[in-house]
């Protein structure tokens, strides 16, 4: 069974246990077993269709959205398992943010955008509202760039400026973890690189899991990385040992490029 290094000084944000889900017939996640620590960063890699975003969002049920879907095993966020009837999966995603491959920001100002979610918890205080967008902002590392234009409308920002306001947005409901799908694959280098710094600031106080096709990106910004293969995750180790001393052939083969 693939595990982690143990002793950690951060505590256990996930604990997955033989973890199955199947989509129909298909058999999508198989016997995960994976331990996720606070504070860090964890990239999961892996050949397109290996289960990498179905695991993720798992962690946020929002896998559930999809119809036939059948799930097994154990998951545990904070101690507490997540498929237990009497946790509120609203409970639940509010301390879970989660960014997605594409920028997708509200049809709305960038005001707005940020002050959604604490609108909808009840924040009705112009003043509160007006120190979340601009801490969430200062957060993603857009305030200084937006500032003066806070009413515009989402859509007139760049897509590195649009994918940094859903991670502010993110912010905004303070979350204990962020889930990111995918963030920079259709940005540029330098948003890329921008996101990249910004992820590296933001694991000081949130953990991270991101799931990335670019195996340089998670050797450059990762903690902890999985490689997922066929539903099954092959290896998890520290990201320097995983990729300069892989335990697995399998994993060899795919950081290397004979497959994938």
């Amino acid at each position: 069974m693939p595990t982690a290094e143990s002793g950690e000084a951060k505590g256990v944000v996930y604990e997955t246990k033989d973890l199955n889900l199947w989509y129909g017939e298909h058999h999508a996640l198989k016997h995960i077993h994976l331990t996720i620590y606070e504070n860090k960063v964890t990239a999961i890699i892996g050949p397109s269709g290996c289960g990498k975003s179905t695991y993720i969002k798992t962690l946020n049920r929002m896998v559930e959205l999809v119809p036939n879907v059948r799930i097994a095993g154990h998951l545990a966020y904070r101690g507490r398992n997540i498929f237990d009837p009497s946790y509120p999966v609203e409970q639940l995603r509010t301390q879970i943010g989660m960014v997605f491959q594409k920028p997708n920001p509200f049809p709305k100002s960038i005001y707005d955008n940020i002050a959604y979610g604490p609108r909808i918890h009840g924040i009705r205080n112009k003043k509160v509202l007006d120190e979340i967008v601009e801490k969430s902002l200062r957060g993603a590392a857009l305030w200084d760039e937006v500032k003066d234009r806070l009413r515009d409308h989402a859509y007139g920002l760049s897509g590195g400026q649009q994918q940094r306001l859903c991670i502010a947005r993110c912010l905004a409901i303070e979350p204990d973890v962020i889930l990111m799908d995918e963030p920079t694959s259709a940005l540029d280098p330098i948003s890329t690189l921008k996101i990249e710094e910004l992820i590296q600031e933001l694991k000081k106080q949130y953990s991270i899991i991101i799931v990335t096709h670019n195996m340089q990106q998670a050797a450059r910004i990762s903690d902890k990385t999985a490689f997922f293969l066929n539903g099954e995750v092959i290896e998890y180790a520290e990201t320097n040992k995983l990729f300069s001393n892989p335990a697995d052939r399998r994993t060899e083969d795919y950081i290397t490029g004979r497959f994938g």
